[in-house]
């Protein structure tokens, strides 16, 4: 069965994307074609990219990023929550994806953002970091407003309109996951 990491790719303390993460991770709960983890990038503590050894070459030092590597290299394909800062995705999460370079290799992935915008912007970064990595980034995207999904810009509360767009892109990130298989 396909596996699929729902990445949340805040550390800030008290996120949004916490709640953000584990609301995707719920509604993934409903389907029986593949099976969904809530990787959390908090919990590796991944410092600012300390390998001397590019990503590509594979030959990791660190016991962090030993660990990172495996739960990567573990799944079939990824969904990305990410917030937008500064019009982009979060320093945390492009260093984490910086670690790593072959574990990415051909596989699909999907972006969830949040923010002022539903995070529309740090998903188009994302989505030119995935193409470096040959990530294949599937159409279907959900975008969370500060401004309508959470109450005091704090406590979520998403609208049922979001659910159809979940739908969706879980469709795509577990169709394009089989298919790459195929590839990997």
């Amino acid at each position: 069965m396909i596996k699929i990491g729902i990445i949340l790719g805040s550390t800030r303390p008290g996120r949004n994307g916490e709640a953000v993460a584990k609301w995707i991770y719920e509604a993934a709960q409903n389907r029986t074609d593949s099976d969904f983890e809530l990787v959390d990038i908090a919990d590796y503590n991944l410092p600012l990219l300390d390998e001397p050894v590019p990503p590509s070459m594979g030959q990791y030092q660190h016991e962090h990023t030993k660990k990172w590597s495996e739960k990567i290299a573990s799944f079939d394909g990824y969904i990305f929550v990410t917030p937008e800062y500064n019009h982009a995705t979060s320093g945390a999460l492009k260093n984490a994806i910086d670690y790593l370079y072959n574990e990415w290799n051909n596989k699909a992935c999907g972006f969830v953002g949040y923010g002022s915008l539903g995070g529309a912007r740090a998903v188009e970064n994302l989505r030119m970091i995935a193409a470096e990595l040959q990530l294949a980034d599937v159409r279907s995207q959900v975008g969370f407003s500060l401004f309508t999904d959470f109450e005091n810009f704090s406590e979520f509360k998403p609208g049922d309109h979001h659910k159809d767009a979940v739908d969706s892109l879980f469709n795509q990130v577990i169709s394009w996951s089989n298919a790459l298989k195929a590839i990997r």
